[in-house]
């Protein structure tokens, strides 16, 4: 019977990442940049201002949510930034080749356009309860931005996601985790997976305040390192950058070679797999993002501006980084896969200490990426099927997470790549019948902030307002 589910997989795995499919995903992506005006690479630096450039000036938000907006972003990239960005790069350059990294920028760079929209349509439609409770995400844009008779596509969405949940944000996560700590420390997979379950439950019985708390912790510190080493990697070995991505653009187009190990790859694997992986890796399409975007004290379109830079950095610069390292140090002819691959290229690059920076961030991202997907599985099922499902629903989550640690690599890789094909589909069409609000959203924004700008600048020239008379 197993069996016979795994061949159905693979013939719907065939289907999911199929051409319709893909041209659906890019095409998406491309075709809400233009409608924005191509906004990710003409408003890129204005959007960095915005964001990220508050931290140091922050100021008081008046909007309803239940977390600030870097809490909701560090939440979101907590389960974008994890086991995508170290086994998934690597398993698309086993099996995809390099030229497999080239279609994952693709998938990025149209993908932030697209993840703007989930996490503006994200705020904008979101529901808070008389006691304050925040619920979001792709189900109530498409409820209530397209209407009742769309209702049908909205539950749908909600049951894919919270199945997918199982996936990408569980056993692929878990089985990641037991493989790189049985690798690095002989730890049995059986033992990894009864703490992970003690843990991850642990913070998700505190909704999503405990969780974000969490995030914000672990992404921004582990996120650093993890970069710091992967540079120190690639600056022993600089005279081999100009070849590695050599190979990641010629792979894109001509089929590559058998070296070593590595069987190498036609162009259709290396599109197949880039895709694939770059999906899973930041999210951009499956629209659960939305789901934590929408808890944010922000408004749409600022909301909207984080989620752009949150695809940015997850695939632009953390996954490209590990690309990098695994082709310079030429550990691609050893035939490996996986988080082994990476692991592989940083302790070539880095003895002694590599190995262990990719040990400890595959443990801290795996970790936070399971609780953000607890999160969105919940929600999305909680929109399904009512608040009662909500604590067996974790209960199973939990429970998921041992198989996940003991199961096969390559079968629950497949599986996750067919559920998150299958959950996108929904959010891509409401996303392109969306357009037009989000258009009507970007104009609003704009006119508000050339406004405030126009304020600030009228009170800076007049100075401040007088003070009280002096009496002597």
């Amino acid at each position: 019977m197993i069996h016979g589910l795994l061949v159905f997989n693979d013939w719907l795995n065939s289907i999911v990442w199929g051409p319709p499919f893909m041209i659906l995903l890019v095409g998406t992506g491309l075709y809400l940049t233009i409608r924005l005006g191509f906004f990710q690479f003409t408003h890129l630096r204005y959007a960095w201002r915005r964001t990220f450039g508050t931290l140091l000036k922050p100021k008081k938000v008046h909007e309803e949510g239940a977390i600030t907006s870097f809490q909701a972003v560090t939440s979101a990239m907590a389960a974008t930034i994890g086991v995508g960005n170290i086994a998934g790069v690597a398993t698309a350059i086993a099996l995809g080749g390099p030229g497999a990294v080239f279609w994952m920028w693709i998938v990025a760079l149209v993908g932030m356009a697209t993840k703007l929209g989930e996490a503006t349509l994200g705020v904008k439609y979101r529901e808070v309860d008389a006691d304050g409770k925040v619920s979001g995400g792709v189900f109530f844009y498409i409820e209530k931005g397209l209407g009742q008779r769309w209702k049908w596509l909205a539950l749908l969405y909600a049951f894919l996601a919270g199945l997918a949940a199982f996936g990408i944000g569980n056993m692929v996560q878990a089985n990641t985790m037991a493989h790189a700590l049985e690798t690095s420390m002989g730890v049995p997979p059986w033992f990894t997976g009864v703490i992970v379950m003690i843990l991850v439950g642990a913070v998700t019985l505190g909704g999503i305040k405990r969780i974000a708390v969490t995030a914000e912790k672990i992404v921004p510190t582990m996120a650093l390192i993890y970069v710091i080493g992967a540079v120190g990697v690639l600056i022993s070995f600089y005279a081999q950058i100009p070849a590695a991505f050599g190979m990641i653009f010629a792979g894109a187009f001509t089929t590559t070679s058998a070296i070593g190990g590595f069987a190498g790859a036609t162009v259709a694997m290396a599109i197949r797999y880039g895709f694939a992986r770059g999906i899973f890796s930041n999210e951009a399409g499956l629209g659960s993002a939305s789901i934590v975007h929408a808890q944010a004290r922000s408004k749409p379109y600022a909301q909207g501006l984080w989620g752009m830079w949150e695809v940015f950095i997850d695939t632009l610069v953390v996954c490209t980084l590990t690309a990098l390292v695994i082709l310079v140090t030429g550990v691609i002819q050893t035939g490996q896969t996986g988080a082994e691959l990476t692991t592989s290229a940083f302790t070539a690059g880095l003895p002694g200490l590599g190995g262990w920076i990719v040990v400890i961030a595959i443990v801290l991202f795996s970790y936070s990426t399971m609780l953000t997907w607890n999160f969105y599985g919940e929600k999305s099922w909680e929109y399904a099927f009512g608040p009662k499902v909500v604590k067996p629903y974790r209960i199973i989550f939990i429970g998921f997470l041992f198989l996940g640690a003991i199961g096969g690599l390559t079968t629950i890789w497949d599986i996750a790549d067919t559920l998150n094909g299958l959950m996108a589909a929904p959010n891509l069409i409401a996303l392109v019948l969306l357009a037009g609000v989000l258009v009507k959203e970007k104009v609003q924004y704009l006119k508000e902030q050339r406004e405030e700008a126009a304020r600030q600048k009228q009170e800076d020239d007049d100075g401040p307002p007088p003070g009280p008379p002096h009496v002597s």
